[in-house]
């Protein structure tokens, strides 16, 4: 089966910059990711970063803190590059999710917002260890994701809820239910793991690093 991964093109990333602001109900998942995080990390890992939105919301409470932002549509890494111009904390570094992390150091949070559902099920499982494995004791992984409704009934009330039609859905997605998720990241190593917020399809997962 070939997979589809719209994200290359420059007009779908635009697309996507334009709408996500009207998200509903984005900026709730998002305030709870910012209260979860704890001020005091000194190393931040954004993975899927976009236009590095996340990233920049983290850095407001917390400016000393290194920020390394992942992604792979030139698109994106044009935005986030300019975002962060004057931010010599920050750095843009392209790599497609699909592949293995390249060698980043470790962190004391990686977080990621609706970006590992683009990736197969199997990916999806071999980020979420690598992701372990990079993380300080005690780190957190924040991870704000489109998941899969139960029915497809209520995926279509998800839909229309965000203003399109099943026929305009992205065909880059990938999405898998939340229980499936926190299973694996328990199975992993990670504690305390929970959906700390979610509406619909849109969920925010964390799990800590044991110390």
């Amino acid at each position: 089966m070939t997979q589809i991964n719209l994200w290359t093109s420059a007009e779908h990333a635009l697309g996507y910059l334009a709408q996500a602001d009207k998200i509903p109900h984005r900026t709730e998942g998002e305030k709870v990711l910012l209260e979860q995080v704890p001020k005091t990390v000194k190393r931040i890992l954004d993975l899927g970063t976009g236009d590095g939105r996340l990233l920049a919301l983290l850095k407001i409470d917390r400016p000393q803190v290194e920020g390394v932002a992942v992604d792979f549509s030139p698109t994106m890494l044009e935005a986030v590059k300019n975002r962060f111009a004057n931010d010599a904390t920050t750095k843009a570094i392209a790599h497609n999710l699909d592949e293995p992390l390249p060698e980043l150091g470790k962190f004391d949070a990686v977080v990621s917002s609706f970006a590992i559902h683009h990736l197969t099920d199997d990916r999806k499982h071999s980020l979420y260890t690598e992701i372990f494995q990079i993380l300080e004791p005690g780190g957190i992984f924040c991870n704000l994701e489109h998941v899969s409704s139960s029915t497809p009934a209520l995926h279509e009330y998800f839909l229309k809820a965000i203003g399109i039609t099943l026929e305009q859905d992205d065909p880059s997605n990938k999405l898998l239910n939340v229980e499936t998720q926190l299973r694996w990241l328990r199975e992993i190593g990670f504690t305390d793991v929970d959906c700390y917020w979610k509406w619909l399809e849109l969920a925010l997962m964390i799990g800590l690093k044991p110390n």
